[in-house]
């Protein structure tokens, strides 16, 4: 009995400890407190940090046995420095506050001997990496990539044995890579790219025998490649490209990378032989080795590589003069996935061997421009029916172009300029219908332009100047709508130039210099308003010149020199700047600004004296009704929106002039309390520009950030000359000294009432229940998104890739029209051939993580789909709610394939919460049909998920994808749910 009592009082006291609370910690607690004192906090992310909760319950945060052992807080919109007491939190196993806007230094965490993870990635964290993080000895992950932070990598990282992963990236890190670091042994991913770290890779790095990303590029190393990298088996991915390293490749470099999948070399000053063992490292998909100074023959090796998709040699020494030195495409005719061969630039010499059509059917790019090659093109070449790009310009290639050149049906690309081609251009060119760029310059080639040519209608540029070329310009020249620029210049052309040519109204270059044509300059060619370039100089042209050409506003360059054209030159437009307009030997001009030294024009007629008279009279008539007008417009102009008042002033030839004292005026001398948010190269503070009292946005570039410079000057470019409903409008720009006679770059802007659109999508708990997006203005949004990229890629003129596309560069006015903006690493969309697709570049494509197209992440070329990518997850994560850098997406899961996988029978379970509530309530209330309301989702996905594929060539073209958009609006706009 006694032991039985005993035993149930036992019972009974582990059964009230077991149900009794762990006492939290008051020190964990005032921690947290102290963290959130000095955070900003805008979207109400820790609303539930208050006393009158336990703290084990606050959002992000983590316990075990009452002590704090996880923070995370990534992708909160909070700003602020870090607090110092998050050092206290002693228990703490991670520590995640990515992406988001902390700024400041790391503090000293040398406390947190428990921590595993620490990810601060993402955020505009500067100072230096604090050596005091080496006591944080269980450290495991180190993210801190794509910051602010500068100095040297502290010697003591080396102590933190443990790690498997650390990111340093997309940093102003500087000094030398500390050798310690080879003591990490159980590293896996090593990322210290884009910085600028210098000296040579230590040796040590051997050591590194579980590694598999190792990514070193764009930095400023110099010396040669530690052989001991070349023995690390468990390596996918050595990236060291963009760096000054020299010397030569190992003899042995292929043999022991058995899993290597990706090699980026490019852009070094390697030299000597390309190793013959390279083909043993037989999972290799991507090899880049381009711009060094490589040399010999090229291996017949790569044959061996089953899974080649990328090979990349351009721009080095590279030699092929015989059978057995070109034997190599004999060899890559086994690499099945073979895709791009890149040989542009070296030393091939000689006849292409006919082995070139045994290439893999897979290859879309085939670059050899700029190298020996003569004789004729082996006919072979036509069984390259998937080619996209075909280049062979800058060599001595001769003969006719056979009909193997209609075979290639899916070519985008032909650059044939440079060599000695002759014979007609054959008709069966009219077979490429998705040809964008043909360039035949600099040729022999002769007869007449086919008219076959009208078919090529996806044609965005046209050369075939300087060639033996005769006869008509082909009226069928204007079925080419998507043409921005024609060069026809020195050939023996006849006839008149067809006024068909004004149907091409994205034309921006016309080059029709040195030719026998005649008649009159088209009116017709007053409709191409972006026109920038008129050259029709040395001809015989007559006739007056068309006073229309006057009102091209962006008309810079017109030369009619050398003609016979006669009549008064018009005085306005570009004709008012003597030094764009060449109109020399036309000796019947007269008239014109005094600067173009023409004579002047005859006495007026009897009859042009009456109409003179009768002007006279009519003019105090007209008078007195302008008047009448200009008081009636500045009544109205009192009530005109300010919006309105931008548009007639933010474009144009008189931009509104500020000092630096007058946007210091504007945002109290750019004060904290002004700030709006930090990018990359500067910040955008708000105020009001005292004489006009217009409320702006001063975005002020940092010119100590490497490429500040380059992304003033490329946003003042792209925004130079276009204009559209949809783009942020620029109200000036300022480029001047500050008080302490520093160089002080500015861009002022419309401020925007409604802020971006990240803010709406991601607002958080505490922010106010009004400030979401309904279906009606997402619909709106995306479609007014997709016009202002549409007009970008294939309405401006030149076609302009924004680059960064992501809701924080969507700007929403009154009305919540959206209006891109941010085009500081903005590109015009050039010819491909200099920025070879799917090639590496030491140039880069920078942009956001999470919204860059797959291809851009290997070093793909440029490109209008690129921005299409980034438009479907922008989408994407409109209808879903969810970043694609959400930490759900691992594994393998992103943000594209989590909708896939539920598209199109479960979309339910992507929707973001509030939209399927409106939509309950739309159905619920009987207003539209559950069917009617899932299609309309249903087709929103569609669209996003068609601009979103993997595939550059497969992604629907933003013109495609703003139709859908506004026919999906119109059929929304019939059943009209709430907001």
């Amino acid at each position: 009995m006694i032991m039985l009592l005993a035993l149930l009082l036992i019972t009974h006291g582990v059964g009230n400890i077991h149900c009794s609370n762990v006492p939290e910690n008051s020190t964990d607690m005032l921690a947290l407190l102290d963290f959130r004192a000095i955070t900003n906090d805008p979207t109400g992310a820790l609303s539930s940090w208050n006393t009158s909760t336990p703290y084990c319950k606050w959002r992000g945060v983590t316990c075990n046995h009452g002590r704090v052992t996880a923070l995370n807080l990534a992708d909160q919109g909070l700003s602020g420095p870090i607090a110092a007491s998050v050092g206290n939190l002693t228990f703490l196993h991670r520590l995640d506050l990515s992406s988001n806007q902390f700024f400041g230094q790391i503090p000293h965490l040398n406390n947190l001997q428990k921590m595993e993870i620490l990810n601060l990635s993402y955020n505009s964290l500067d100072g230096i990496i604090p050596s005091s993080l080496s006591n944080c000895s269980s450290l495991k992950q180190i993210h801190l990539y794509t910051n602010l932070l500068k100095g040297a990598i502290p010697q003591e990282i080396g102590i933190l044995t443990n790690l498997v992963y650390v990111g340093l990236s997309h940093n102003n890190l500087t000094g030398t890579i500390p050798s310690t670091m080879g003591n990490i042994t159980n590293l896996q991913t090593l990322h210290l790219a884009n910085n600028q770290l210098e000296g040579s890779i230590p040796n040590e790095f051997g050591q590194f025998s579980k590694i598999s990303i190792l990514a070193l590029g764009v930095n400023r190393l110099s010396g040669s490649i530690p052989e001991s990298l070349f023995n690390l088996s468990s390596l996918q991915k050595l990236e060291l490209r963009a760096n000054q390293l020299s010397n030569s490749l190992p003899n042995n470099m292929g043999d022991r990378l058995n899993n290597l999948q990706i090699l980026l070399l490019g852009h070094n000053m390697l030299e000597g032989h390309i190793p013959d063992s390279i083909g043993n490292a037989s999972m290799l998909n991507t090899v880049v080795l381009q711009v060094n100074n490589l040399n010999g023959a090229i291996p017949s090796s790569f044959g061996k590589l089953s899974a080649l998709s990328n090979l990349d040699l351009e721009a080095n020494m590279l030699e092929a003069k015989d059978s057995e030195s070109w034997e190599f495409f004999h060899a890559l005719g086994s690499c099945n996935a073979l895709q791009v061969l890149g040989l542009s630039n070296n030393q091939l010499q000689g006849a292409i061997p006919n082995s070139v059509g045994s290439l893999p059917p897979s290859l879309q790019y085939l670059l050899m421009g700029g190298n020996k090659l003569s004789g004729i093109v082996p006919p072979s070449i036509g069984n390259l029916s998937a080619l996209l790009q075909l280049t062979l310009d800058e060599n001595s290639l001769t003969g006719t172009i056979g009909q193997w050149i209609g075979s290639l049906k899916n070519l985008q690309s032909l650059y044939l300029r440079q060599n000695n081609f002759n014979g007609p251009i054959p008709p069966s060119i009219g077979n490429l219908t998705n040809l964008a760029h043909l360039f035949l310059d600099d040729n022999n080639f002769e007869s007449s332009i086919p008219h076959i040519i009208g078919n090529l209608k996806a044609l965005v540029s046209l050369n075939i100047s300087y060639n033996n070329l005769q006869g008509n310009i082909p009226p069928e020249v204007g079925n080419l709508e998507q043409l921005f620029n024609i060069q026809l210049s020195s050939n023996k052309l006849t006839g008149e130039i067809p006024d068909t040519l004004g149907q091409c109204q994205r034309l921006t270059d016309i080059r029709m210099d040195k030719n026998l044509l005649t008649g009159s300059i088209p009116a017709s060619f007053g409709k191409l308003d972006s026109l920038s370039v008129l050259n029709l100089s040395h001809n015989s042209l007559s006739g007056s010149i068309p006073t229309i050409l006057g009102d091209l506003s962006l008309l810079g360059e017109l030369d009619l020199s050398y003609n016979h054209l006669r009549g008064p030159i018009p005085t306005e437009g570009v004709f008012k700047n003597a030094t764009a307009v060449s109109l020399e030997e036309n000796w019947g001009l007269c008239g014109g600004v005094g600067d173009l030294h023409a004579s002047s024009c005859p006495t007026t007629s009897r009859k042009i004296s009456i109409q003179y008279y009768l002007v006279r009279v009519l003019i105090p008539i007209f008078g007195f009704m302008s008047l009448s007008l200009l008081i009636y417009f500045l009544i109205l102009a009192k009530k005109m929106p300010r919006r309105k008042y931008l548009e007639l002033t933010s474009f144009g030839e008189n931009l509104l002039k500020v000092s630096y004292n007058d946007l210091a005026q504007a945002t109290k001398n750019f004060s904290e309390a002004n700030l709006v948010g930090k990018g990359s190269f500067g910040s955008v503070y708000r105020g009001t520009i005292k004489e006009s009292e217009l409320e702006v946005a001063v975005k002020v570039f940092n010119l100590e950030m490497r490429g500040a410079e380059r992304s003033f000057m490329a946003e003042c470019e792209a925004l130079r000359s276009i204009q559209h409903r949809n783009l942020l409008p620029i109200i000036t720009a300022c480029s001047t000294v500050d008080n302490t006679g520093n160089v002080f770059k500015a861009l002022v802007y419309e401020l925007m009432p409604n802020g971006n659109l990240d803010s709406w999508l991601h607002h958080k708990g505490g922010a106010k229940a009004t400030k979401r997006l309904g279906l009606t203005q997402t619909i709106s949004i995306a479609a007014n998104i997709a016009d202002a990229l549409d007009y970008l890629h294939h309405d401006c003129g030149r076609p302009i890739v924004h680059c960064d596309l992501k809701p924080s560069n969507i700007l929403l006015d009154n009305d919540m029209t959206a209006l891109l903006g941010d085009f500081g690493i903005a590109r015009f969309y050039v010819d491909s051939r200099l920025t070879s697709p799917g090639l590496i570049s030491s140039i880069g494509v920078k942009g956001t993580i999470g919204y860059i197209a797959p291809e851009y992440a290997q070093g793909g070329h440029l490109s209008t789909s690129g921005d299409a990518y980034s438009f479907g997850i922008v989408l994407l994560e409109m209808m879903t709610g969810k970043r694609p850098t959400d930490p759900m997406f691992v594994d393998g899961l992103d943000l594209v394939n989590f909708v896939e996988r539920n598209f199109v029978h479960q979309i339910y379970d992507v929707i973001d919460s509030h939209l399927i509530e409106e939509c309950k309530d739309l159905t619920q209330a009987k207003t539209v049909p559950e069917s009617v309301v899932q299609q309309c989702l249903a087709s929103l996905l569609q669209v996003a998920l068609s601009c979103a594929h993997p595939l550059p060539n497969e992604r629907a073209t933003m013109k495609e994808a703003a139709g859908k958009l506004h026919a999906i609006k119109t059929l929304h706009l019939g059943w009209k749910p709430g907001k």
